[in-house]
């Protein structure tokens, strides 16, 4: 549809400019032309991969990329290598690009879906813009956030819009420099294990192959097209959320957060005032990390003091004297499962009080 639109475009302006002008693509085929007969030809040996702004000189005629977010996807060319085919190829670029942004905007089912997730469109207007498009809204889809922590030169973006090929289907496009967005249409018995596997292949193909770390964030499948600025909400969430309770996960789901995500929506004062009430014999700073340690590892273990001595490879009865230590400072006897509920919410509190999370 754009190639047509450049044409459209080009065509309009032949009056206006006597040389011959076009457009290619990011292949250097020519996908518009005033001169009919240069339609469909390729100019090769061409790369759109300059600098910003940068406007160059082949084989007679004056080329202009010009594209959407970090990549030029099109370039202006204009008949000559004079000052007035440059200002000629500028002038063009901007109109064009401009003009195809615009329309991208109206009928481009990817900024339909992108403008959808970032609520940029009225609830009344979803539906009716959806008719327009031909788009189904009826179907089950995911949003699926990917969050460059580390990078390479190579593009996240490409590499992770290559994994999802139904462009009619699935949509990939970026909202920020780290933060990549996936809208996957979900088949009927697809499962949240199913969809743990899906973002592990995009974590492993970024780090295995091109050394990108990332992590990805799953919010849950919904069906109807408004209710996914919700489940985009959610990836966003998740990843809020591992990046306090689980920073060793590289995928997180919402539907698997548990009381992680009740902590994560407590106003702070709240939060604050639990652990006053809970600690009221002494602060949960008094104890130190070698305790600490010990508790985590006792949870771990189910509350069992035996195994939980085996694991830290200490005798039974220095572990007891540990415990009773705990009890002794906080008033809370681990071995009690009320006590040791009460004493792994206020830790998860404690570490979400000290991450101060950005809160969507």
């Amino acid at each position: 549809m754009s190639n047509r639109l450049f044409q459209g475009i080009i065509h309009q302006m032949r009056d206006s400019i006597d040389r011959v002008i076009g457009v290619i693509d990011d292949s250097s085929h020519v996908v518009a032309c005033s001169d009919l007969s240069k339609l469909d030809t390729s100019r090769e040996y061409l790369s759109l991969n300059f600098g910003e702004n940068r406007t160059f000189v082949r084989d007679g005629y004056t080329y202009k990329p010009f594209g959407n977010g970090s990549r030029y996807e099109n370039a202006i060319f204009v008949e000559g290598t004079d000052d007035i085919a440059m200002r000629y190829a500028s002038i063009l670029s901007v109109a064009v690009s401009n003009i195809k942004q615009y329309y991208d905007e109206k009928y481009d089912r990817g900024s339909f879906i992108k403008n959808v997730i970032l609520d940029n469109i009225l609830p009344g207007d979803v539906y009716i813009k959806a008719r327009e498009l031909h788009f189904n809204t009826d179907v089950s889809r995911v949003v699926l956030l990917v969050r460059i922590l580390s990078a390479t030169g190579v593009s996240a973006f490409d590499v992770v819009h290559n994994l999802f090929p139904d462009k009619q289907k699935d949509f990939v496009f970026t909202i920020s420099e780290s933060d990549i967005v996936i809208v996957k249409e979900i088949k009927p018995g697809i499962d949240s294990n199913d969809l743990e596997k899906l973002a592990r292949s995009v974590v492993d193909t970024l780090a295995g192959e091109f050394y990108t770390k990332v992590v990805v964030g799953i919010g849950t499948v919904v069906t109807g097209i408004k209710e996914l600025a919700r489940s985009f909400k959610e990836a966003q969430v998740s990843l809020e959320v591992g990046k306090v309770f689980d920073t060793e996960k590289a995928i997180v789901r919402y539907d698997n957060l548990g009381i992680a995500r009740l902590i994560y929506q407590l106003p702070t004062t709240l939060c604050e005032m639990f652990l006053k009430e809970v600690f009221i014999k002494g602060s949960i700073d008094s104890l130190d990390k070698e305790t600490l340690f010990t508790i985590q590892k006792f949870f771990e273990n189910n509350l069992n003091v035996s195994e939980t001595s085996r694991k830290l490879f200490v005798h039974r009865n220095t572990l007891v004297y540990r415990l009773e230590k705990i009890k002794k400072l906080t008033g809370l006897d681990l071995r009690e499962f009320d006590h040791a509920i009460i004493f792994k919410v206020a830790l998860m509190v404690k570490k979400y009080l000290s991450a101060n999370p950005v809160k969507y």
